[in-house]
């Protein structure tokens, strides 16, 4: 009973992580952004440094530490001194490394460092439940509100500059949600891993659908599948449960190359 009771918590907490990082993703693959993703992730590490450091609640410093960073890339891309991916390059393995220096420092400190990385879904909370399905719902309902000034900015920007879509915000709008969920969800597949589950469930989705929106809800019935794979994959092989929930993404990802893309509308 106590087995079923964290799985399904667990099941829960995917589920709900899922559900956000489904349509998010979309606009990730769409826009190119994994990279960024990537970054946005590693700074979490940093913010889970300075939660420990300063004995802020482990949430709010993550999510106080991504949005900086998604802020300051923000505003350093307006600049366009320096190449997007140089940028995000310097930013990803600085705030990862200054992270764990950080840590590192802290010898009173005894933290499971490979939780964070690698996620331990199976250790989540009623309280974490709570956070992760608020989070998904606020990003899910911000993300209702800019999706057409969003799709239209990732089709063609000048065109919708034209039209009047303020794109420098809407794309910060993104980039702070990106941020925000990339925080809620680390205790899921860990910091090294949320940037998958962000790709590969809308990457394979886009093989079966013809619109933006058919695509934004395959992602998260796909990510929600991996999650029940990779968790029923993990208790029966005694594996790590964040790792198998991106092996199992991967596989529905190697089955959707076996059939041909449909054509669509859709954002290339």
């Amino acid at each position: 009973m106590i087995m079923d009771d964290f799985f399904w918590r667990a099941l829960l907490a995917g589920i709900g992580v899922s559900l956000a990082t489904g349509p998010m993703g979309c606009f990730m693959v769409w826009r190119r952004m994994s990279y960024f993703g990537e970054t946005m992730a590693h700074s979490a590490l940093l913010g889970v440094a300075l939660a420990f450091l300063f004995e802020w609640e482990l949430t709010v410093g993550v999510i106080l530490i991504t949005t900086l960073i998604a802020l300051l890339l923000a505003a350093m891309q307006q600049n366009r001194f320096i190449s997007n991916d140089t940028l995000l390059g310097i930013l990803s393995h600085s705030a990862l490394s200054v992270g764990l220096v950080t840590i590192s420092l802290m010898a009173w400190l005894r933290i499971d460092l490979l939780a964070y990385l690698f996620g331990d879904i199976l250790a989540v909370t009623q309280e974490d439940l709570i956070w992760i399905y608020s989070g998904a719902l606020l990003c899910l309902a911000l993300l209702a509100l800019i999706w057409r000034p969003l799709l239209a900015v990732t089709v063609h920007e000048e065109l919708a500059r034209a039209e009047g879509v303020n794109s420098p915000l809407v794309r910060l709008v993104f980039m702070l949600l990106l941020a925000f969920m990339i925080a809620i969800a680390m205790k899921i597949v860990g910091i090294l891993l949320i940037t998958s589950l962000l790709i590969i469930p809308a990457a394979t989705a886009r093989r079966y659908v013809t619109t933006p929106e058919q695509m934004a809800l395959f992602a998260a019935l796909i990510g929600s599948g991996a999650v029940g794979l990779g968790l029923s994959g993990s208790l029966a092989f005694d594996t790590p449960s964040g790792p198998s929930i991106v092996v199992a993404a991967m596989l529905l990802f190697a089955v959707s190359l076996l059939r041909q893309p449909k054509q669509s509308r859709r954002p290339s």
